[in-house]
């Protein structure tokens, strides 16, 4: 298992420390470091960045917003990101919500999975420099009757593939990403409850005539270290608040649905409820400590060992931490804890 370092959003006043929290990476010898986008700051502009300013480390978007940007144009970032670090570019995918994708790109939220799939076949076209010829129901290329003409793109990537991440929740989405994906880009993973997502994985592999070797596994983790792994608890409850009870509708959102098939039913629909009624602390407060400890590593370098250890032998491949504080001192001290803890746990790759 190799470890990872997830950025989150940039432009919240925590710049100049992200970019500290790479480069401490970046010499640790992590494998990878995430830049995020949702209605703020660009994935592209933030990785191009990062990468001016690493040597080693690969950068990866977690995601690129599928409608944000047209098939064609996420493979010209990805080429030109390729590119420009070196080789060194991941490039994960995601649909985001419905209100994203309907109120910030005005694109509708429709048919979610058959457009990942024709997204994902155009961009690998496309990055193969192959002319660009597709008919699909969401995509046609060139657009016909019309003075377009199959076009080839230009720039030749360092690689001749660039590994391709799906972020999926949902049972038909992870099929789909272990069938035309190279990786899986996970939120609140737990290893005692990974067994059903990762059989979704492995039946996508399946189909496509695959196994999960090769295949890489990377949850996003919160973490916090300190002596009372209890106390390391509470700075993850924002975030956690922010996602099961405020990333989509009462209607529809990925995040809750996850932890209600995660065995917490009713804590899922208090904190939902709490939370769209912008009671944000009774949200917080209403998630279950055990919920907490099973998707994030809290406490000492030795109790983080021992979640990592666990994280492997479920399946997880590359291990992406997030430090939830945002002192940059803290930050580094707690990549370096996880840099430890890996050495410790024995299973470092």
């Amino acid at each position: 298992m190799k470890l990872g370092l997830n950025l989150g959003y940039w432009g919240a006043g925590n710049d100049a420390a992200n970019l500290e929290l790479a480069k401490e990476a970046d010499r640790l010898g992590f494998s990878v470091v995430w830049a995020a986008e949702a209605y703020g700051s660009d994935a592209p502009t933030v990785l191009a960045w990062v990468a001016a300013q690493t040597e080693r480390i690969d950068v990866g978007s977690a995601i690129f917003q599928i409608p944000a940007r047209t098939p064609a144009m996420a493979a010209m970032t990805g080429a030109t990101l390729d590119t420009l670090s070196g080789g060194r570019f991941r490039m994960g995918l995601g649909v985001s919500g419905p209100q994203v994708s309907e109120g910030w790109h005005g694109v509708r939220f429709d048919k979610p999975l058959a457009r990942t799939r024709e997204y994902v076949e155009i961009v690998k076209k496309a990055l193969s420099r192959e002319k660009l010829r597709f008919e699909g129901e969401h995509y046609t290329l060139p657009l016909p009757d019309g003075p377009g003409k199959a076009l080839q793109l230009t720039v030749h990537p360092v690689r001749e593939q660039i590994p391709i991440y799906l972020a999926a929740v949902g049972p038909k989405n992870l099929e789909l990403t272990g069938e035309i994906a190279d990786g899986w880009l996970a939120i609140f993973f737990s290893p005692e409850f990974s067994a059903e997502s990762l059989a979704s994985v492995k039946a996508g592999r399946e189909k496509a005539g695959k196994t999960m070797e090769g295949f890489d596994v990377v949850p996003t983790v919160p973490l916090v270290v300190g002596e009372d792994w209890k106390a390391c608890a509470d700075p993850v409850r924002a975030y956690t608040a922010l996602y099961v009870g405020g990333m989509g509708s009462r209607k529809q959102n990925f995040y809750n649905n996850l932890m209600v098939r995660m065995g917490f039913p009713a804590q899922a629909e208090e904190i939902q409820e709490k939370y769209l009624s912008r009671d944000y602390a009774g949200a917080m407060a209403a998630i279950p400590l055990e919920f907490l400890d099973a998707t994030a590593l809290l406490g000492p370098k030795e109790r983080i060992a021992d979640r990592m250890q666990a994280l492997a032998a479920a399946g997880v491949t590359t291990l992406s931490v997030s430090p939830m504080l945002q002192d940059l001192e803290q930050g580094i001290a707690g990549l370096r804890t996880a840099a430890e803890a890996l050495d410790l746990a024995g299973v470092g790759s």
